[in-house]
């Protein structure tokens, strides 16, 4: 058997499949949209979605602060907009980082090109050292393409997961 290496875990970890989305928070006028990887459902009754959440994240830090946030999903096709929410976002009035946007009542954003969106409502979070799992009860969500797939990890070059690396 081989060796248990950070570099094993690393591109080992990076081949569980994990849908892309940008996860729209709010707090106190500051708002945000972050990449992430690391969404999944974990409940039907009610219908809970959960998501890691880098604690060092401005994100992180607006989820602590509302009960709301959003899971924004996109085509295949668009996978440039994960490449601007790699880092905070800037807001102007109606654009995260020139992405238009609509405010939902709980004043988080939904992306108009996302193909799926998501709007939650956080019912518990867990640190798990690195990452919080926010886990959200689904208050809105709306798929505008029921037959196509949203973009996952291997529709682009990025890579999320494993051990901590440069950055991290």
């Amino acid at each position: 058997m081989d060796e248990l290496t950070s570099e094993n875990i690393n591109v080992s970890t990076w081949k569980i499949p994990s849908p892309l989305g940008i996860i729209g928070s709010h707090a106190n006028g500051e708002f945000n949209g972050m990449t992430a990887s690391w969404i999944t459902q974990v409940s039907m009754e009610p219908a809970l979605i959960g998501v890691g959440i880098d604690n060092k994240s401005v994100t992180y830090d607006l989820m602590t602060k509302s009960e709301h946030f959003t899971i924004n999903m996109f085509s295949p096709e668009y996978t440039k907009v994960f490449v601007k929410f790699s880092k905070p976002a800037e807001y102007s009035e109606g654009f995260l980082n020139k992405e238009a946007v609509t405010l939902t009542e709980n004043s988080v954003p939904i992306f108009d090109n996302a193909k799926v969106w998501f709007e939650l409502k956080t019912i518990n979070k867990i640190d798990f050292g690195t990452h919080t799992f926010f886990v959200g009860e689904i208050i809105n969500c709306k798929t505008l393409t029921p037959d196509e797939r949203v973009a996952y990890m291997g529709d682009t070059r990025m890579k999320y997961g494993g051990v901590p690396r440069g950055g991290h």
